[in-house]
């Protein structure tokens, strides 16, 4: 595929296990998501070598501090040459501009978009912090407000896209997880659905971590997924 939608999160707790992956899979099929875990355990250098082998990466770290040490560290990841990496929304507009404006500077720009609502949030949990209505109406807003903060996409449930979409235009982004087939289990997410379903909605990126990682036959099930998107996309 020229353009993989298939972000795998390398859910892993070291570096060998996600390098192992790596070498069972290939650029042309997937980009790969380095989330809190991974990065903490193996650092920088992980993201190099995989890098270095072709892959696309997300660095899924979801900055949320004071306007500039959120711009540094954008600033200091888009010189690890990652592909794409995130801010929380709720960080407000100045944080996610001053985000924008330092990958703007650099010579080579990832893309940025910005975490709305987890997908292991439901009503009630927003409502314990403070947030009011259901979780689609939360995110509308915070994707609106990303948008206007000149963010490339936002990371949001599946279910939220086909709103997002027609909200804010074909060129934005819409990242999104709680990517699950038929046959798999929830986990811990909430608000779930299939590959086909979330293209269907809208979706740019589909991350899909543990029903790839976990599979006796990670490659398989990536190609089966792969087809599922492939077929959704030509309906669409």
């Amino acid at each position: 595929m020229s353009d993989p939608r298939v972000i795998v999160a390398l859910d892993y707790s070291s570096a060998e296990e996600a390098l192992a992956f790596s070498r069972r899979v290939s650029p042309a099929l997937c980009r790969l998501k380095v989330g809190k875990e991974l990065f903490t355990i193996a650092g920088p250098g992980l993201v190099d070598t995989l890098a270095q082998r072709g892959f696309d990466i997300f660095l899924d770290l979801k900055y949320h501090d004071i306007p500039n040490t959120v711009a540094q560290a954008c600033k200091a990841a888009a010189a690890r040459g990652v592909w794409m990496l995130n801010v929380h929304a709720l960080g407000g507009r100045a944080m996610m501009q001053a985000a924008r404006e330092a990958l703007d500077s650099g010579t080579r720009r990832p893309r940025l978009i910005a975490v709305t609502v987890l997908t292991s949030l439901a009503a009630a949990d927003l409502r314990e912090v403070g947030i009011e209505g259901p979780p689609e109406t939360a995110a509308l807003r915070l994707a609106s407000l990303a948008h206007a903060s000149g963010l490339d996409g936002v990371v949001c449930s599946a279910q939220e896209a086909r709103a997002l979409r027609a909200r804010l235009g074909p060129p934005f982004l819409l990242v999104t997880p709680g990517i699950r087939t038929a046959t798999d289990a929830t986990d811990d997410q909430k608000r779930i659905v299939s590959p086909a379903m979330a293209i269907e909605s809208g979706s740019s990126y589909l991350v899909v971590g543990r029903p790839i990682t976990r599979a006796t036959d990670p490659l398989a099930v990536l190609n089966s997924i792969n087809t599922e998107i492939a077929v959704a996309i030509s309906r669409s």
